[in-house]
Formats: C-alpha cells, sequence, structure tokens
C-alpha cells in the first residue's frame, strides 16, 4: 500500500474501534501508541546500526545499567525488550494491559536528563485515559490489542517511512478534526491554511542558515511541521531549523512535542513548553536548564492560530513589554494580545503571520488603538481574507495578517481577498492548490491584481481611520447586470458592453471586425450567428492556437527528462516548483489564460506521482514491476473481514497496462459490456411498449420486471392467430432472446475480465525497462500535457459563451415584442368572430373584442 492507502486503512480501522470515545479523546489514544511504536523501533534501529542482533536485543534489560546509559546518551531514552512495541505483538494471547501500563510507567523513569524537555510526561494522557477504553481490564486490553494489529503494519524503518509516518499522522489528525465538531480547533488548522502561511514565512527566510520558529499556541504541532517542510524548498539541511512550541492544553501539548519527533527532527531542535502564552511569557525559569531559563526567546519566525476572541486577564500587563509600546486588548477579546505576543518574540528581521477573526480589522475602541499603532510603526505587511467556513468548529470570516519587526522600506500595506477562491469539501470550503499558490506568490510579488489585491497607501488607510476591511480596498463583487434601453427599444448592441471584452480583443485585434459590423457610432450587431464557426477560421485566433501549441508541443519531453530519466535521484520536494515555474514561463505570453489553472492541473497529478517518486526512491525501480493483493472489505456476521479481490499494480494501475498494452484483449471486454448496457435499454424499451394486462400477465409479483417462467409459457400458449397476442408473442420472443444473449454475455464477461486481469499481473511482473518508462508517461505525463492543452479551448469557448450571451440579451427588441402582442391579439380577435353562444357569452365575447381593440 502506499502512504494515502495506508492512512485511509489505518482511520478506518481506528475509526471503527472508537465506539463511543468522542473522536478529540480517541486522538490521543491512537497517536500516543503509534508514536511509542516509533519510540521503540527507533531505538531497534540504532542499536542494530551499532551491530547488534536480534539475540543482543532480546537481553535488553533495566538492570544493565551500562547498556541504559549508552542508548540513554544517543536517543534520549531506554526501553527494555519486554517494553517494545514489536514484543508486546510477539506476546499474542499473553499480552495484557499491565504490560503497556508497566511499559509506559518504566519510559518515564528512563528518559535522559537532557530529553527530558521532550520526553517528560508525553504518555501521560495516553495513560490516564486507559481506563475508558474498556470498562473491564479484559475489554481494555483487548480494545489495546486491536490498536496494536492495526498500527503494527505502519512502517518506520527509512528517511522514506518518516515522510510516510507523517503523512499518517496528519490524515488521522486531520480526519479526527472533522469528526470532533468545534473542539477540533483546540487541535488542528487545517493543512491548506499550514502550507500557505508556512510558504510566505519559507520565501521571507530562504537565505537563512539557521532558523528558529515558534508557535505560541501549538496545538498538534502542524503549523510548525509545515513550515520546515516548506523551508526546505530551500536549504539543504533541515537540522538547521530549531523549533518552539507552547501550548497551554496537556494532551495537546504531548502532540506537538510526538508529531515533532515523529517527523524526524532531533530532541535537540525541539524545545515545547506546557504553559498559558498570555499569562507566562517566556523565559520561564527552571533550574535544571539555566541556559533556556534566561533566553528571551527570539526568533526569526513566529506562527500561530490562537483561540478566536478569548476572554484574558489584562490585570498589570500595562507594563508588560509585549504590550506596553502598542496597547493592551480588551478583556474579552485576546486577539490582539496574541499577535503582540507574537510580535515581541520576532527579531529585527523576522516575519510572524497569525490567524485571527476578521473583526480585528475593524472593531473601535482599544482595538482600534493598537491597530493605529501597528500601521503607523509600520509592523503590518499583508492582510489575506480567507473563505468562510474553513476551519473546523466555527464558520465565521476569518484573516491572516502577515507581519514584520523593522520597519519596512514601504509603508503601504498590501490587501488581499482570497474568499473566494476554494473547493467545497463536504459541508467545509477548502483552499485548493492554486489558490495557495495564487495567494503566495501575490505576497511575494507584493503586487496589486484585478479583483483580488490591491497595494494601499498609508494615506488612504488614515484617511479610512485606519479601518483595514478588506472590502474598503478590494472590490471583488460581480459587476451589476445593466440593460441598454436604446437596445431594448431597438436591437443591437452597444459598444460599451463590449468594451468590457476588450482584454480579447487585444489579444485578437482582427476578431471584432469578423463578428461585427457597426450600426452606427454607438452600436454593433452581429454579422453572422454561428459565432464558433467564425472564431475558428479567425487568423488571430488560429495564430493563438498555434502559438500555444508550439509553445508546450516538447513539454512531454520536458517532463520526462526530469520525471522519467532522473527518477532516482531528483528531489521531490523541489521538483514541483521547478515544473511549475517552467509551465508558467511558457504562459508567460498568453495574457489571457489563467496560469494558476495550469499549476492546478499539474498539482492533481502531482500527488498521485510524488507518492509513486517516494516508492521507486525508497524500493528501487522494480517496485514499477510490483503487484500487490487487493483487499476489500466485507462483512461475515457482525464482524468485518478483509478479503482479497484481485490485485492491483504497486505503481503501474492496470487499466493503464490494459490499454497500452493489451489493448484489444479491452476492446473485446469493453464491447461486450457495452452490449450488455444496450440490452438492458433493450429491456426498457420492450417494457415501456406493454400494456397494463400484458405486464399482469408476464411480470413477477413485485411488478416491475418480467417472470422468466411466465415469459417461456406464454410463449408456449398465446395463440398467433390472434392479432393481439401475436404482437404480445412477437415482444415475448425478443425478451426471451436478448435474455439468452444476455446470460451468455455475462458468462464471457466474467471469464474475460479474470484472464485479463490474469494477463495484466503478467504483463506487469515481465515490463521491459523501456515498457515500464513508456507507462509512466502514460500515468505521469499525459494527463498534464492534455490538461493544459485544453486551455486556450476553455478560453475561445468562455468568449463565445459571452458574446451569445450579449446577442441573446438585445436579440428580441421591445417593439417585436409590441409587434408579437398585436399580432395575438388580432388572430383572437378572428377566433372570437367565428364563435357562437347565448346572449349572454356573446355580451362578454363583446366586451372583450373591445379590450383587445384598445377601446
Amino acid at each position: 500500500m502506499n502512504k494515502q492507502q495506508l492512512a485511509s486503512k489505518i482511520w478506518e480501522s481506528a475509526n471503527k474501534m472508537r465506539s463511543k470515545i468522542e473522536a478529540g479523546e480517541y486522538k490521543d489514544y491512537i497517536i500516543g501508541f503509534m508514536f511509542y511504536k516509533f519510540l521503540s523501533e527507533e531505538q531497534v534501529k540504532f542499536l542494530k546500526e551499532k551491530h547488534w542482533t536480534d539475540e543482543d536485543i532480546k537481553e535488553l534489560s533495566e538492570e544493565d545499567t551500562q547498556t541504559v546509559e549508552f542508548v540513554q546518551r544517543n536517543i534520549g531514552y531506554f526501553i527494555a525488550y519486554n517494553n517494545l512495541f514489536s514484543t508486546w505483538i510477539e506476546k499474542g494471547l499473553d499480552f495484557d494491559l499491565s504490560d503497556v501500563r508497566d511499559a509506559l510507567n518504566a519510559f518515564s523513569r528512563l528518559i535522559s536528563n537532557q530529553h527530558k524537555k521532550v520526553f517528560d510526561r508525553i504518555f501521560n494522557t495516553l495513560e490516564t485515559g486507559l481506563n475508558k477504553l474498556g470498562v473491564t481490564a479484559s475489554e481494555q486490553t483487548k480494545a489495546i490489542k486491536d490498536l496494536i494489529q492495526v498500527l503494527k503494519i505502519i512502517p518506520m524503518n527509512n528517511k522514506q517511512d518518516y515522510d510516510v509516518l507523517g503523512f499518517i499522522y496528519e490524515y488521522l489528525i486531520s480526519n479526527f478534526a472533522v469528526n470532533a465538531g468545534k473542539k477540533a480547533g483546540e487541535f488542528y488548522t487545517p493543512h491548506e491554511v499550514s502550507v500557505l502561511m508556512s510558504d510566505i514565512v519559507a520565501d521571507h527566510l530562504k537565505n537563512n542558515t539557521e532558523i528558529k520558529i515558534y508557535d505560541p499556541t501549538s496545538g498538534s504541532g502542524s503549523l510548525l511541521i509545515n513550515i520546515g517542510y516548506s523551508i526546505q524548498k530551500h536549504t539543504s539541511n533541515r537540522n538547521n531549523i530549531k523549533y518552539y512550541a507552547q501550548e497551554l492544553k496537556e494532551n495537546t501539548y504531548n502532540l506537538t512535542r510526538m508529531n515533532l519527533v515523529m517527523h524526524g527532527i532531533l530532541p535537540d531542535n525541539i524545545v515545547a513548553r506546557n504553559a498559558d502564552t498570555l499569562e507566562n511569557d517566556w523565559p520561564l525559569f527552571d533550574e535544571s536548564d539555566s541556559r533556556i531559563s534566561y533566553d528571551p526567546l527570539l526568533v526569526d519566525a513566529v506562527v500561530s492560530n490562537p483561540p478566536y476572541s478569548l476572554e484574558w486577564n489584562r490585570d498589570n500587563k500595562e507594563s508588560d513589554p509585549r504590550y506596553s509600546e502598542f496597547g493592551l486588548a480588551p478583556k474579552g477579546k485576546a486577539d490582539y494580545a496574541f499577535l503582540l505576543h507574537d510580535l515581541y518574540h520576532v527579531k529585527t528581521d523576522g516575519i510572524m503571520t497569525i490567524v485571527l477573526p476578521h473583526g480585528v480589522l475593524f472593531r473601535a475602541g482599544e482595538e482600534g488603538e493598537i491597530r493605529k499603532n501597528l500601521v503607523e510603526k509600520n509592523h503590518i505587511d499583508t492582510i489575506i481574507g480567507l473563505p468562510a467556513d474553513i476551519f473546523f468548529g466555527t464558520g465565521i470570516p476569518t484573516i491572516i495578517m502577515v507581519l514584520k519587526k523593522s520597519s519596512k522600506e514601504n509603508t503601504d500595506i498590501l490587501m488581499i481577498d482570497a474568499s473566494k477562491g476554494f473547493v467545497k469539501v463536504g459541508n467545509k470550503n477548502q483552499l485548493r492548490a492554486s489558490d495557495i499558490k495564487k495567494i503566495t506568490d501575490t505576497v511575494i510579488n507584493r503586487e496589486s491584481v484585478d479583483n483580488f489585491s490591491r497595494v494601499v497607501s498609508l494615506e488612504e488607510i488614515r484617511k479610512n481611520d485606519y479601518n483595514l476591511n478588506i472590502t474598503r480596498y478590494v472590490d471583488t463583487s460581480e459587476a451589476t447586470k445593466t440593460w441598454d434601453i436604446h437596445s431594448l427599444m431597438y436591437g443591437g448592441i452597444p459598444k460599451s458592453e463590449l468594451k468590457v471584452l476588450e482584454n480579447y480583443w487585444n489579444e485578437f485585434p482582427s476578431l471584432k471586425n469578423d463578428l461585427f459590423e457597426e450600426i452606427n457610432d454607438a452600436y454593433y450587431s452581429l454579422k453572422n450567428k454561428d459565432i464558433k464557426t467564425v472564431m475558428s477560421n479567425n487568423w488571430d485566433v488560429i495564430n493563438y492556437l498555434d502559438k500555444f501549441k508550439n509553445n508546450f508541443k516538447d513539454l512531454d519531453l520536458f517532463l520526462e527528462t526530469r520525471l522519467i530519466s532522473n527518477m532516482n535521484n531528483l528531489n521531490i520536494v523541489l521538483e514541483q516548483e521547478d515544473i511549475s515555474n517552467e509551465i508558467f514561463d511558457r504562459l508567460k505570453d498568453f495574457k489571457l489564460l489563467d496560469k494558476y489553472k495550469a499549476y492546478q492541473a499539474l498539482e492533481d497529478e502531482w500527488v498521485k506521482t510524488s507518492i509513486d517518486l517516494e516508492i521507486i526512491q525508497s524500493e528501487g525501480f522494480d517496485a514499477i514491476r510490483k503487484v500487490d493483493p487487493k483487499m476489500i472489505i466485507r462483512k461475515k456476521g457482525i464482524h468485518e473481514e478483509e478479503y482479497q479481490e484481485g490485485w492491483m499494480g504497486r505503481i503501474i494501475p492496470f487499466e493503464v497496462v490494459q490499454k497500452n498494452l493489451l489493448n484489444s484483449e479491452l476492446t473485446s471486454l469493453e464491447d461486450k459490456e457495452n452490449r450488455l448496457n444496450e440490452i438492458e435499454s433493450e429491456f426498457q424499451e420492450i417494457i415501456e411498449q406493454l400494456t397494463d394486462e400484458e405486464k399482469e400477465r408476464s411480470f413477477s409479483e413485485e411488478g416491475n420486471k418480467f417472470d422468466t417462467k411466465k415469459v417461456k409459457h406464454l410463449i408456449k400458449v398465446l395463440d398467433v392467430n390472434q392479432e393481439e397476442d401475436e404482437l404480445f408473442k412477437s415482444k415475448l420472443i425478443r425478451y426471451s432472446d436478448l435474455k439468452e444473449e444476455e446470460k451468455e454475455l455475462k458468462i464471457n464477461i466474467k471469464r474475460e475480465l479474470l484472464d485479463l486481469q490474469d494477463k495484466t499481473k503478467i504483463a506487469i511482473e515481465s515490463l521491459t525497462d523501456l515498457q515500464a518508462k513508456d507507462l509512466l508517461k502514460q500515468k505521469w505525463i499525459k494527463p498534464i500535457t492534455e490538461a493544459i492543452a485544453k486551455l486556450p479551448n476553455d478560453i475561445i469557448n468562455t468568449l463565445v459563451s459571452l458574446i451569445v450571451d450579449l446577442d441573446d440579451k438585445y436579440n428580441v427588441t421591445f417593439s417585436d415584442i409590441v409587434n408579437e402582442i398585436k399580432d395575438n391579439q388580432n388572430t383572437l380577435l378572428s377566433l372570437i368572430d367565428d364563435l357562437e353562444g347565448d346572449e349572454y357569452d356573446m355580451k362578454g365575447l363583446s366586451e372583450l373584442k373591445s379590450l383587445l381593440k384598445g377601446k
């Protein structure tokens, strides 16, 4: 299984096992056990690197103090053989709840002094929560056994497995957040928001050789992890990043530490504290570590997603250096208290990003004063308005504010309204990769983009009394539909409305004349209603499409060189950025095209491609020739069991192999399946032709389909000399013949499908290197090039739709409508003259005629 399949399998199993335990609680247990497995395997891996055998490892004991100290000195903790995760599995039926309790107690005792900050009490939430896994000790033991069986399949042996483990952690946390309701906000920032904030920060720090990052409300630690990941795009040494975290809730604080350690971050690079950020600022005095105790903590970047509009204690805070320069946030809304805390801990040349409710942009009073001070002291760099319903646990509008410690050279503020760029996932909105890229590029390039962003001067902000509400500065509303009174009366398309399409006319200079003729100095008419044909024959449009085609004709070769020829050595983290830069460069002369649509096309495929590359780099080229059992879950009584249902390619999907190497067999099968669908349609046609009586005679008791036995009997007994019976019999014979054909088709389809599956498995396992690379091109490259090739046609089709709408808008004039009404009235008058009736009918018709004549 690749990491997505593995994560999905673990989530499905864990979610079923949690029963009535709340998602927000259960996450602490499954991730706690996952972390213990990680620590156990890290110790085993370390010892094997030191040439310990399996037999040597079985001798690991707490009584061997020399070994205990050796292991502690190198990895920060010691786990005896009896307490290893793998030993729990080996115990089988002998495993008991007490094994876990003993192991967790021992772990707490055997942490090295230098690593207490990272590991001390890290399993406290798990240890105290074991009782919730069942009413009795035996129920708790069974629940733990089930969890261990689910988690044992997670690989943790090499660098690639860190990525797998991190992916599974993020997958589990995000799914627990979906199910945790309002509590989700306490521990999870949506991945896409984390990536956006991280990419902005990473670009600012790209030239730093050593980096300190800090999250004062760290939750599960995902923001810190994502910053580390984004920074890796700019630096090769991930160990030059130091992570600082502070979190109030102990269970969430433990999640932060587990997440950082499981992502392969060195314990020496982790400084995490369980404390109230607003009440207990750094430095926190600690006798055990005087170096940290007197460190005021100034970092290169702060990122945070604090609780929104929290009540806080502002007593005696006036002289607090975090707030004294700017003012105190109101008691009932701590949003600016968190912001000022973050800003205080940023180095002079540092940066911070913070998620806040959008009310901080315009609320008056003490917040207005703080906002004014931040603007005048030139700390606010960028404000990004996010889509609504993007966070778990709340639907309120939110923003990301980017601030810098030192006064910027410029005094303006970049305003971005990104509220309309998202995709709906379930009941939540989610930023797409293209949305993240567009926002990040706009921040980095500090540019004004129509209906999206604007660089706003300090003077304008002052005129607006420091109200930073984005809608004051960036108009993303759709233009109000207007109607031209002259066109409504006389027809024609106003020149003013064609001017809205000026970007198109600039790109295709001759097209306007091909499409329209001038009625007078203010109006045009359409020359030809077949707009698409006119555009297809226009020289500028043809040149545009040809130029695009030429610009991208060798994109497949470029991608082949980057991805196929260099698959074993390329840097997966950096490669997508390099490819997107290449695509953007090829698109630079095509102003009408949205380059971020091309980026999304790349991203949609890169998700799958990057997983394949990870597998190939980890397992070697032969992984392309591997097939794995395709497992499905089936219900058996009250239990669910896993069964194999055929095979699946580890890298190459069966359908790609069949389409390219077994096309004749695939076509034969598809023809039969298509014929099967046609037969079903013919069945429905026969049924629609039956009378109610015929249905009653030939249908099953359910009354919705033919009864085959009844049909056979009726075919024998119906009198062909009766015209009605002969017609009925012909329908039944047709049904019977189709049924026989259907039966034979199903047998052949089943046989051919099994045969095709076997041939596909053999084909994958016997691929030549050349065939394997060609199939990778079909899977990785072809979807990207095809999606990009469609972009210019999308532009043409959009313009066609716009012109059709304009023509339809004024195609029927008011005069036409009036004339049509008059014609209808005259027709009705002539019809009334032919009517006859009694005295009262005729009197009423006479009055109607008078009204129609306007008398």
